[in-house]
């Protein structure tokens, strides 16, 4: 990327610059043995772009050097010393309840900044300071501080990138075989969802004609992709990874293709965790295979359900309100046996209240905030997409048996009622599901004992921790 490197270079001449004017002006050491909070005060006090970028470009080569217990004392001098000054915001705040004006609020506003959301800003102007800024965060991510001051600060983080990082900067480029390998290795590295063992195991991902790959990159991270998603181009709507990733698979023309299926959605940059691309990527892709192969009629996922068998295991011990007979028990006691997936008649067994109970955990269970409980169901069914299926040892593999007891999902993508499903969730609470879906409520012990045709609601009220439930 030509223009990128000579951004680049510009850049790494402004700042060298203004390191020799800064320091020639100061006529001695002081800017370089300055500690780091004198320097971050000069940096918000800077007027010349040089100046700013040398200081900036100082303070961050400083950062990058420090072992943990550094980096903790950095990110607790930026949490304490760098709030809202009180002083003026009490004052903003006492003019805008007797002036109810424009010129008020606007006061109130720039008081109520945080210092260190401008200091950011400012060390983003340093030759890869988005990159390390990213890096920054991810640390703070990392860090075992809980405090209000240490939420405060990833609040002004989650501000500015949602801003740095909008959809109207990104840029959607397709990944495949020819793609440089250092952008290949990264594919490789960050794949979070079915890990790809090697090179060939990714060329099969992406040399085949019937498989597509895209990623969001960002014009501050060269070549560092965002998140990226995996498509596979099938006749069908598919119910276990086997039938995608099987080596021996039957290959198809792309033109016969009915199913576009995004069967692994990878985030890249732990940094940016919480800010949203997953949801513009879908869509795009969407367009764009619409665009290219007007064959495709269907556009779903083969997700995993990270989160199921951690809510099983609180299932099967609790016993306030059980939904859950003894004989149910008995049965779902059959999964501590590693082996069960083997066993067909064990499979067999746990197959009839795995489901019902997965019909539940969707439909049913909410976190406090009243959201679905399971992370990759929250983001596909925010977006607004349909839950189509549940699909039985879905995925074999050692982490999906620990993870979901094998169980995989599809969501379904259907452009017409996309935003119909959103506002549905987002007003009322309410998952949309497919008929088949529903109709798996209320079949477990509980749902026969009572007879009501669905799954006690006072036992997600326990398994919540709250009072309210959630609706489904």
């Amino acid at each position: 990327m030509p223009g990128t490197s000579f951004f680049s270079d510009m850049l790494q001449g402004i700042t060298e610059r203004g390191r020799k004017l800064l320091f020639a002006a100061s006529r001695s050491t002081d800017a370089v043995e300055a500690d780091l909070e004198t320097l971050c005060e000069m940096l918000l006090s800077s007027r010349g772009e040089a100046s700013g970028m040398a200081i900036a470009a100082e303070i961050l080569g400083r950062w990058s050097k420090f072992d943990e217990a550094g980096v903790e004392q950095f990110l607790h001098m930026l949490s304490e010393k760098f709030g809202a000054d009180t002083a003026k915001l009490d004052k903003a705040v006492d003019r805008y309840r007797t002036e109810k004006s424009p010129a008020a609020v606007i006061a109130l506003h720039t008081a109520a900044e945080p210092r260190r959301q401008e200091l950011l800003r400012r060390l983003n102007h340093a030759p890869s300071g988005t990159a390390k800024l990213v890096r920054m965060r991810q640390q703070l991510l990392a860090s075992t501080d809980r405090s209000d001051a240490y939420r405060a600060l990833d609040a002004d983080f989650t501000h500015l990138f949602g801003s740095w990082f909008n959809r109207g900067f990104l840029t959607l480029r397709p990944i495949d075989w020819s793609t440089p390998a250092h952008i290949l290795e990264k594919i490789i590295k960050y794949e979070a969802v079915h890990e790809i063992a090697g090179w060939e195991e990714l060329r099969r991902r992406l040399a085949p004609a019937d498989r597509r790959c895209f990623a969001f990159f960002h014009p501050r991270l060269t070549d560092e992709p965002l998140v990226f998603v995996e498509v596979a181009l099938t006749r069908s709507v598919p119910s276990a990874i086997r039938d995608v990733l099987d080596e021996g698979r039957e290959q198809i023309d792309p033109d016969q293709a009915t199913t576009a299926v995004f069967y692994s959605i990878s985030n890249c940059q732990e940094g940016l965790r919480g800010i949203s691309f997953g949801n513009f990527l879908i869509k795009q892709v969407v367009e764009d295979l619409r665009r290219d192969l007007p064959g495709l009629k269907n556009f779903v996922t083969l997700s995993p359900v990270p989160g199921f068998a951690r809510w099983l295991a609180k299932a099967r011990t609790s016993k306030a309100e059980p939904m859950l007979s003894d004989e149910d028990r008995k049965v779902l006691a059959l999964l501590d046996d590693p082996a069960w997936a083997g066993d067909e008649s064990a499979a067999s067994e746990i197959e009839r209240l795995l489901l019902p109970l997965a019909a539940h955990y969707f439909l049913i269970e909410r976190t406090p905030e009243g959201r679905p409980v399971d992370p990759v169901a929250r983001f596909h069914l925010g977006n607004g997409a349909r839950l189509e299926r549940l699909n039985f040892l879905g995925d074999r593999s050692t982490k999906a048996m620990r993870q979901a007891h094998g169980l995989m999902v599809n969501y379904l993508y259907k452009l017409e009622d996309i935003e119909a499903n959103h506002e549905a969730l987002a007003q009322r609470g309410e998952v949309t599901a497919s008929p088949a879906v529903k109709s798996l409520l209320g079949r477990t012990g509980e749902g026969r004992r009572g007879g009501k045709g669905e799954i006690s609601r006072p036992f997600a009220q326990v398994m919540n921790g709250k009072t309210g439930g959630g609706r489904a």
